[in-house]
């Protein structure tokens, strides 16, 4: 999972949307290109993140079996539980086995665009240290000779992915994990790891924490050469932070690399506040209220962020809803699939995308290119503006809701006098009266009982007043 730790308390104050990364004190992005860029961010809306590696074989969490930490997402399962130099040895022996033939990156750039994802964010190397792209820096890797997939047209599968998916005009993330517990610059092995930190004096032993930050550098610097343009650096680790017990790993400096290689590209250091944490990044959970600064939950389609066969996934409708209430209070919504050990999608994963699609192809107005407007939700109707001024009203309908009903009351906003309401889907323009401060609009019945799609039902509102 991408980073275990508490959330911010949530600011309830009204999003501004000047306020790009408003971090109090700390120092904020003033790079043009930087700042033109997370305009663009805000348009997307909707992103796609993959957590693939060689635990998939097992069906476990990723990486964080390996840490020796009493938490429940640590929990050691299998044959080889009970003794932890076992179990590691095994762990790290996944990598003669990983053989995901059956790997399509075409087929998932395909369903991801008809899905209406707009990015990826793909786990490159997760803390268990194992990359999913043909770096030079270790042989813990995907090309490795060790690795059976090491022959495939498509082992690194990083590119492989990155140019299947940017065929199909998908802008592409770079998820790279801070620390990595496979390397002896982390976790020396002369030493126990008592937890998820270098287990090490860093002041003690300074020239092999250099060797750990010029090993870092190294590999994000692979990743912003040799992968083609990428919009998004997605740092995970968030307690390799110069304020935990030293761990400066250098971020101002591979920043500056990267965008050298990148310009304008987004840094997402999370968890660590200041310049380089570009946009914050709540995880499976949403904010009550909108948030002063860029967001993006992310958040899993099952249950775990890797893949599970026996995983239940997220009804489509739920998906729906998440991703509306989301946009409604400015954020973004990065929803996590983790593909299998063959390299396959679960068929409920494609299922999901494909309702996910039809709705968006009907609505995607109200969701992609929209800010937030207040109230933002009124009852079970999320509101979002485009910036034209236009208002989408966002009916969100209850479970078995399949019949729109005779009238709906907004109390929020009242078109100006004459002019239209429409339902998205529909070409006819609605029956609309002021009722006070806002208005009711009245459904036909042949639209009531067949309505344009499910689980929500969009209002366009032109020319909005309060």
């Amino acid at each position: 999972m991408p980073y275990h730790a508490l959330l911010r308390p949530f600011l309830a104050l009204p999003l501004i949307v000047c306020f790009l990364h408003a971090q109090g004190t700390e120092e904020k992005e003033s790079d043009p290109r930087v700042l033109k860029k997370l305009e663009w961010f805000q348009d997307q809306k909707f992103g796609l993140l993959m957590h693939w590696g060689t635990y998939s074989q097992w069906g476990i969490v990723e990486s964080w079996s390996l840490c020796n930490e009493d938490e429940g997402w640590c929990e050691r399962k299998g044959p080889y539980a009970g003794d932890y130099n076992e179990y590691k040895k095994a762990y790290e022996n996944l990598i003669t086995t990983f053989n995901p033939t059956r790997f399509d990156p075409a087929r998932w750039a395909a369903a991801a665009k008809d899905a209406g994802f707009r990015y990826l964010v793909f786990t490159t190397k997760h803390h268990d240290g194992f990359c999913m792209f043909d770096t030079k820096q270790t042989d813990y890797k995907i090309t490795s000779t060790r690795c059976p997939f090491h022959t495939s047209p498509r082992a690194d599968i990083t590119k492989s992915l990155f140019d299947a998916f940017r065929a199909e005009g998908i802008a592409t993330g770079t998820y790279f994990s801070k620390p990595d517990w496979n390397i002896p610059y982390y976790w020396d092995p002369y030493w126990q790891h008592a937890d998820r930190n270098v287990n090490y004096n860093i002041k003690k032993y300074p020239e092999k924490w250099k060797r750990f930050c010029d090993f870092t550098y190294k590999q994000i610097e692979e990743l912003m050469t040799g992968y083609g343009p990428i919009d998004i650096l997605w740092l995970d680790g968030g307690w390799v932070d110069p304020k935990n017990r030293d761990q400066d790993v250098g971020i101002p400096r591979i920043a500056a690399m990267a965008r050298s290689h990148q310009p304008g590209l987004i840094v997402v250091d999370r968890a660590v506040p200041g310049r380089y944490e570009n946009y914050r990044t709540p995880e499976q959970e949403v904010p009550e209220k909108p948030l002063p600064y860029l967001w993006e939950t992310c958040m899993t389609m099952a249950t775990s962020w890797s893949y599970v066969a026996t995983d239940t996934y997220k009804p489509a409708g739920k998906l729906i809803h998440l991703l509306v209430d989301i946009v409604a209070k400015g954020g973004n919504f990065l929803l996590n699939i983790g593909p299998s050990p063959e390299g396959e999608l679960a068929p409920d994963a494609y299922a999901r995308m494909r309702d996910i699609g039809a709705w968006l192809r009907i609505n995607g107005e109200a969701i992609y290119g929209t800010r937030p407007v207040a109230p933002y939700k009124e009852s079970n109707i999320c509101f979002t503006r485009a910036k034209d001024g236009t208002i989408h009203a966002i009916y969100l309908t209850e479970q078995n809701e399949h019949t729109l009903p005779a009238t709906i009351t907004i109390r929020a906003f009242q078109p100006a006098p004459g002019s239209a309401v429409y339902l998205l889907g529909h070409t006819a323009p609605l029956r609309w009266e002021a009722d006070g401060p806002g208005m009711k609009v009245y459904i036909p019945e042949a639209l009531r009982s067949k309505p344009p799609c499910e689980n929500a039902w969009v209002l366009r509102m032109e020319k909005p007043g309060r």
